[in-house]
C-alpha cells in the first residue's frame, strides 16, 4: 500500500508538476550578517539569505507553506508571517514569547501553516527586538489557479517595500534607550526597495526607479515595514486605484495619496498614461504629534520606456507632515468588496464589548537618566514580556507564566483626550485576555493625550478584524455605535488608532491560541502597549490546538 502510493505521488510530480507545486511551497531561510553601505557608512545587518529586503514569499491561496529558518547570527530570531491567518497553526506564528521561543544561535525550526481563504499582499518580518528593521520581505499570495482578480488583470505586478535605516546598529539604538529610560533615537533615512534617500553630507548613491511602459497597468504591492514611521506614498501627475489592503479586496476607489502605517500593505493599480518622461516618486513621514520622528522625504522615479537619458524630473507636491485630514480621507475611503463571492461577515451580536484605552506613561526607573522610564500600555497595564512562551504555557498548563485577567475596561475611567491625569504611573503584568472558542468581540480602541497624543497603528495576530468605526475625541458609547459600518467596513489586520481618537474593530474568536495584540510602532511595543488573547478550544479536533511541532524551539 505504501509503495502503491509513493509511486502515484512520483507520477504526479513528473506528469503534473504544476499541480504539486501548487499544493506544497518550501523555502529556506538563512539569517546571516551581511555588511552594507548606505548613506556612505557601512554595518553588518542581519538578513535573510543575504538580502535587503529579504526574499519574496510567492504561494496561492489555500497553498501550505513550510520554511526552514536557520539562525547563523549572534541574536536569537523568530519570524512572524504579519496578516497570515496561521488557523489552528498558532506554533508557526512567531512572536518571541508568545507563541515560541526564539531560535537561538546555531538552531533552526520549520515555520509550516496554511493560506486558507487568503489572496493578496503580506510582509514577513523578524519578531524579537528590533531586528525586523532589516529582517523582512514580501508575501504574495496569488489567487487560486483559474480564479481572476475582481478588478482589471494588471500587464504586470511590483513589490515595493517601505522601511527606515539607521546608520548605526539598530539593536544598539534600543538597548541605549532601554537603559537610559528616554526614547530611542530616530532613523536616518526611509529605503524604498532598499534604496536609501537624499540625505545631507552623503551623495545620492542612486534611488529606486519603477519602470514602465506607455499605455500598461500595473499593480503595485506596496508594504510598510518600517520600525516606527507612518508613511505617504505619492507619483507625480498619476493616480492610483485602490483594490486590496492587507489581503483583503476593497471596493476599488481612485487616490493621487496612500497612507500606510508600520505593518500595513495596500495593492493599487497604476496606469502608465502620462507623457513619456521621468516621474518623481515621493515616500513622506505623517507626525500630527509633538514627538521626535524620521522627517526624511524618500525620492525615487517612475521612468517610462522611451524616456532620453536625462531628461528634466516631472516634479509633484507631498502631503504636509502632519495631514491629518488627508490619512482621514483616505481611511474613509476603504470599503470591503462584500460581492457574492467575497462577502463581508461582520458579527452583528457580541459576547465582549471591550474598551481598550491606549497610553504612554512614566515609572520610577533608579537606574535611568532621570530616575524615571517611558513605558506604554493598554488600559493601565505594561505588558511584561515572559521568559517561557505563552502558548506552550497554556498548552502544557504552565502554572505561574500568566494569569487571564486583563481588564476588558479601563481600571479608572478619565478624559482620554483631555488633560493628562495627575498619576501617569502604570502597573506591570503579564496578563490575557480569555475567548471562549467562535465568540464574537468587539473592540474600542482609544487614543490618549497622556504626554502627548500619537497615531497607534494596531495589529492582531491570528484574525482578520473589520474597522466598524472611528472618530476624533472620546468615544461616546450611546452616539458613537449608531454611526457604525456593519454593512461592506474595510477588513485588516493592522489599523491605525488616529490621534486623539478612537476606532473600533470586530472579529469572531474562531482560532485557538493565544494571539499578540501590540501597536507596530516597535518603540511602543518595547514600552509595553501589548497584550494578548487567549482563545480557548472549541469541540473536537477541527476547534482545537494540535499539539506543538517536535522542534519548537526552547527558551
Amino acid at each position: 500500500m505504501d509503495r502503491r502510493f509513493w509511486t502515484l505521488m512520483l507520477l504526479g510530480v513528473f506528469l503534473f508538476p504544476a499541480l504539486v507545486e501548487s499544493l506544497v511551497r518550501h523555502y529556506n531561510f538563512n539569517v546571516v550578517l551581511k555588511n552594507t553601505t548606505k548613506l556612505c557608512a557601512t554595518k553588518a545587518i542581519a538578513t535573510v539569505n543575504g538580502k535587503f529586503p529579504g526574499p519574496t514569499l510567492y504561494a496561492r491561496e489555500d497553498d501550505t507553506v513550510i520554511v526552514r529558518v536557520t539562525n547563523h547570527i549572534t541574536h536569537n530570531v523568530t519570524i512572524h508571517w504579519h496578516g497570515v491567518r496561521q488557523l489552528r497553526t498558532g506554533w508557526s506564528d512567531g512572536p518571541a514569547y508568545i507563541t515560541q521561543c526564539p531560535i537561538q544561535p546555531g538552531q533552526n525550526f520549520m515555520y509550516s501553516f496554511n493560506l486558507t481563504g487568503q489572496r493578496g499582499t503580506l510582509l514577513w518580518h523578524a519578531h524579537i527586538s528590533w531586528l525586523r528593521a532589516t529582517l523582512h520581505g514580501a508575501i504574495v499570495i496569488l489567487p487560486k489557479r483559474g480564479i481572476p482578480y475582481p478588478f482589471p488583470k494588471p500587464h504586470k505586478e511590483k513589490i515595493i517595500i517601505l522601511a527606515e535605516w539607521w546608520k548605526a546598529d539598530v539593536e544598539a539604538v534600543v538597548n541605549q534607550a532601554t537603559q537610559s529610560g528616554l526614547p530611542p533615537n530616530i532613523s536616518d533615512t526611509h529605503t524604498i526597495n532598499g534604496h536609501p534617500g537624499p540625505v545631507p553630507g552623503c551623495s545620492s548613491q542612486g534611488g529606486y526607479t519603477l519602470h514602465v511602459e506607455s499605455g500598461k497597468t500595473y499593480l503595485l504591492r506596496i508594504i510598510n515595514a518600517a520600525v516606527n514611521d507612518e508613511l505617504f506614498f505619492k507619483i507625480a501627475g498619476h493616480g492610483l486605484t485602490i483594490v486590496e489592503v492587507d489581503a483583503s479586496y476593497t471596493k476599488p476607489f481612485q487616490t493621487d495619496t496612500i497612507f500606510i502605517s508600520p505593518g500595513q500593505t495596500t495593492n493599487a493599480l497604476l496606469t502608465a498614461n502620462q507623457a513619456i518622461g521621468k516621474y518623481l516618486l515621493a515616500v513622506t513621514p505623517f507626525m500630527d504629534a509633538p514627538v521626535g520622528f524620521d522627517n526624511l522625504t524618500n525620492y525615487a522615479t517612475l521612468r517610462y520606456k522611451g524616456t532620453p537619458a536625462n531628461p528634466p524630473t516631472i516634479l509633484t507636491t507631498v502631503p504636509p507632515q502632519n495631514a491629518t485630514p488627508l490619512t482621514h480621507a483616505f481611511m474613509d475611503s476603504l470599503r470591503s468588496l462584500n460581492s457574492k463571492q467575497y462577502p463581508t461577515k461582520v458579527p452583528l451580536t457580541l459576547d465582549h464589548s471591550l474598551f481598550f484605552f491606549l497610553g504612554v506613561g512614566v515609572n520610577p526607573c533608579a537606574t535611568c537618566v532621570n530616575g524615571s522610564r517611558l513605558v506604554a500600555d493598554i488600559n493601565n497595564v505594561s505588558f511584561v514580556m515572559p521568559t517561557v512562551a505563552l502558548l506552550e504555557a497554556h498548552y502544557s498548563n504552565i502554572q505561574g507564566v500568566f494569569t487571564d485577567d486583563f481588564p476588558g475596561n479601563p481600571p479608572i475611567p478619565f478624559n482620554y483626550t483631555g488633560n493628562s491625569p495627575s498619576n501617569i504611573q502604570t502597573m506591570n503584568g503579564t496578563r490575557l485576555y480569555r475567548l471562549a472558542y467562535n465568540s464574537t468581540v468587539q473592540i474600542v480602541l482609544q487614543g490618549t493625550a497622556v504626554i502627548a497624543p500619537e497615531n497607534h497603528p494596531t495589529h492582531l495576530h491570528g484574525f482578520n478584524f473589520f474597522v466598524v468605526g472611528k472618530g476624533l475625541g472620546n468615544f461616546d458609547p450611546y452616539k458613537d455605535p449608531l454611526k457604525f459600518n456593519l454593512v461592506d467596513p474595510v477588513e485588516r489586520n493592522t489599523i491605525a488608532v488616529p490621534t486623539a481618537g478612537w476606532t473600533a474593530i470586530r472579529f469572531r474568536a474562531d482560532n485557538p491560541g493565544v494571539w499578540f495584540l501590540h501597536c507596530h510602532l516597535e518603540v511602543h511595543t518595547t514600552w509595553g502597549l501589548k497584550m494578548a488573547f487567549l482563545v480557548d478550544n472549541g469541540k473536537g479536533p477541527n476547534e482545537s490546538l494540535p499539539p506543538p511541532p517536535s522542534d519548537l524551539p526552547k527558551c
